[in-house]
């Protein structure tokens, strides 16, 4: 079997590359993963796409549900391990049922490289596939193009982190710029009144319910926070990224 694991960008189907609508034709079959109730949109958002973009009707559509994580194992990556195994193994019963697809998509959220565990999962399969990677356009990428900004100062590194390390370690050292992903308790509270801090924040960013916000942290904190809330009741989900940079 040859698996493509194929990164679609934000959402939005004009962000996938011509490799990545030329595997999509060319496979035998496209998986979809359901994440469950209050989430059906992403699920949606990969039917759309698909919809769009394939034109050959022998390409078959598999959905699965994705397995949720056990929370009664206390360690994290231990809890995270036996949640890939779940996956994996749910991947192969959906492939199985279609003997003879030779050629499997999965369609990956932003880049499949990036706080994404797509290849670490398909690297449980048995026996290993063939594996084709596409890059696709990350949120970070989609957030710096929303606000119409450089990701990094002159000459100057930067940070790509989660919101749950700014939490627990403060801001990150050696570094005047950071992005913070996967930040499900607004973390960039932490930072307000600490500094001069200057926070550009996303959420679906790419998609047709973009919503964008940037000034002082300080200033713009609470404003965010309601934000990002309000969002997520009328959605019954949200994806949002933010860059801090540091005066």
């Amino acid at each position: 079997m040859e698996l493509f694991l194929i990164g679609i960008g934000t959402g939005n189907p004009e962000h996938l590359t011509l490799q990545a609508i030329r595997l999509m034709n060319e496979a035998d079959l496209i998986l979809i993963p359901r994440k469950g109730e209050g989430k059906e949109d992403l699920a949606d958002l990969r039917r759309d796409i698909v919809a769009s973009v394939v034109k050959s009707d022998r390409v078959a559509i598999a959905e699965f549900d994705l397995p949720v994580r056990d929370p009664n194992i206390a360690d994290y990556k231990v809890r995270v391990d036996h949640w890939h195994d779940a996956i994996a193994l749910v991947w192969q019963e959906a492939i199985a049922r279609h003997p003879a697809a030779g050629k499997v998509a999965l369609l990956v959220w932003g880049d499949p490289s990036l706080y994404d565990s797509t290849l670490r999962i398909a690297g449980r399969l048995s026996p290993a596939p063939k594996m084709t990677v596409v890059p696709g356009i990350t949120s970070i990428q989609g957030l710096t193009a929303a606000h119409a900004i450089p990701l990094n100062a002159i000459g100057a590194p930067f940070v790509v982190t989660t919101g749950r390390r700014l939490r627990d370690e403060g801001w990150p050292l050696g570094v005047d710029t950071a992005v913070f992903m996967l930040d499900g308790e607004c973390s960039f509270q932490t930072l307000r009144g600490q500094g001069a801090y200057h926070l550009w924040w996303g959420a679906y960013v790419g998609m047709k319910e973009q919503t964008v916000i940037e000034g002082p942290l300080d200033d713009i904190c609470d404003q965010v926070i309601q934000t990002r809330a309000q969002l997520r009741d009328q959605m019954g989900w949200i994806m949002d990224i933010y860059l801090i940079r540091r005066a």
